[in-house]
């Protein structure tokens, strides 16, 4: 089942005397249950393609539909309650408020729900554990590490159980190991939940943990791979060829 459809998408910045094209007539289909990588070199173009397909920044031009709404007819009050409903959000930099606990911080999404207190705890005993961040539900963000920050920013973008997980290079500011350890327990939220996650990342590591690489050149879809049965340690190596054809892939700040 298509749980989001990008038809032409366009992204310009700028005005008519001095236009940068960004997004140059993309087509994306994402299937419920997948989870997606999106690479390409610096500049690209990858960023701009999340934000949109995410509704955090409006295309130019082109249709976007998750799960048959049609996001680029959407006014911004609505996009905003949608966004807020059926959309979760990890971020490179964490976006943790640091006036609140780990545990006020997850449970964010579900104070504009109906959730009882007792449903909510629930949940965030299920998330957290999931996670491996139960135990630090009453730290603030400042008395933990950066790997255990963005866990509990997953944990934050899968309390409330959205249909799509957005997430901006969510290993960028982590070490190897705690990059490992995320993406590891992301996968398994991605196969125990069903739940979607787009990603944007410049890793090829972190992109085989995912079951199909889409990878854009120039504001266009250059080419994808797909896992199917083959081992991660394999397809590892098909990403690192097609970042060779690519021309290489550097940090994007």
């Amino acid at each position: 089942m298509t749980i989001l459809e990008a038809t032409k998408i366009y992204k310009s910045y700028g005005n008519k005397f001095n236009k940068q094209e960004v997004l140059k007539g993309v087509d994306i289909t994402i299937e419920k249950g997948e989870f997606v990588s999106i690479m390409g070199p610096s500049g690209s173009g990858k960023t701009t393609l999340l934000n949109v397909l995410s509704s955090i920044d409006k295309a130019s031009s082109g249709v976007i539909k998750i799960e048959g709404n049609e996001m680029t007819k959407m006014k911004e009050k609505e996009l905003a309650e949608f966004r807020k409903r059926h959309l979760g959000f990890i971020f490179q930099e964490y976006n943790l408020l640091d006036t609140l606990t780990v545990k006020e911080n997850i449970l964010l999404p579900l104070s504009i729900t109906r959730v009882s207190k007792k449903e909510a705890d629930l949940k965030f005993q299920e998330v957290a554990t999931e996670l491996g961040i139960h135990e630090l539900k009453d730290k603030y963000p400042n008395e933990i590490s950066g790997g255990q920050k963005q866990r509990t920013s997953a944990a934050r973008a899968f309390i409330h159980e959205p249909n799509i997980i957005f997430a901006d290079e969510p290993t960028g500011a982590l070490d190897s190991k705690s990059a490992s350890d995320l993406l590891n327990k992301l996968s398994r939220l991605n196969q125990k939940r069903k739940s979607t996650i787009v990603m944007v990342t410049h890793d090829a590591v972190s992109a085989s943990f995912s079951s199909r690489v889409i990878f854009i050149k120039d504001g266009k879809i250059y080419t994808q791979l797909n896992k199917g049965e083959q081992s991660q340690q394999i397809f590892f190596q098909d990403i690192m060829k097609t970042q060779g054809l690519l021309g290489g892939v550097q940090y994007e700040h």
